[in-house]
């Protein structure tokens, strides 16, 4: 009989988790399945389809998606400094400087010359006709790009210069733009002065 008793205790403590697992889950409780993740309560899922927000941030990624969509094919490279429409050679950014001198027994210029790379500049040679002269500087013509020289009433735009000679009395105005640093001379073919020379510094 005792036999029995126990038996019939032991079955119904063994029966009892399977009671259990039949009973409706509470709500809010974490469900298990193939319709939710592991972890994920059964609200959340409605939340995030309903939220404003998350509906934002998926437009928000097809929005970036157009707009690269709109440039594409358009390399557009920064610049250091807006000069505007009418670009670097705007008068506005042109600076002049002293002007340089070829006459017999004077000096080429009154003292160094110190500008920058990227700047634009003019510069006056004047020569009085007083001797057959020339200033020459292969390393600093090509230290510049020349925009344009103007000799009289005649504009040369050239791709290159290495001297200007006046057999006469003349002036030539050079405008260039300084483009590689360091220090060059233009001087009078043959001279050995310092006063001969007129002296560059780009920085």
């Amino acid at each position: 009989m005792t036999r029995l008793m126990s038996g019939a205790a032991l079955a119904l403590v063994m029966t009892a988790p399977v009671y259990a697992q039949d009973a409706e889950a509470p709500a809010g409780d974490a469900v298990v399945g193939e319709e939710a993740a592991p972890g994920t309560q059964s609200g959340e899922a409605t939340d995030q389809a309903n939220d404003p927000a998350a509906e934002g941030m998926d437009d928000d990624d097809d929005d970036d998606e157009e707009e690269t969509a709109e440039i594409e094919g358009v390399y557009e490279a920064g610049a250091m400094h807006e000069y505007g429409f009418s670009g670097l050679l705007s008068r506005e950014n042109r600076t002049d400087l002293a002007p340089l001198t070829l006459a017999s027994g004077q000096p080429v210029s009154g003292g160094e010359y110190i500008i920058k790379s990227g700047g634009y500049y003019r510069i006056n040679i004047v020569a009085d006709g007083s001797q057959e002269l020339a200033l020459s500087g292969g390393d600093f013509f090509r230290a510049i790009w020349i925009n344009e020289i103007v000799i009289g009433d005649t504009e040369v735009r050239p791709m290159g210069i290495h001297s200007l000679e006046f057999d006469a009395e003349g002036t030539a105005v050079l405008s260039f733009v300084a483009v590689l640093p360091g220090r060059y001379t233009l001087s009078v073919p043959g001279s050995s002065g310092d006063t001969m020379q007129a002296v560059f510094n780009i920085q």
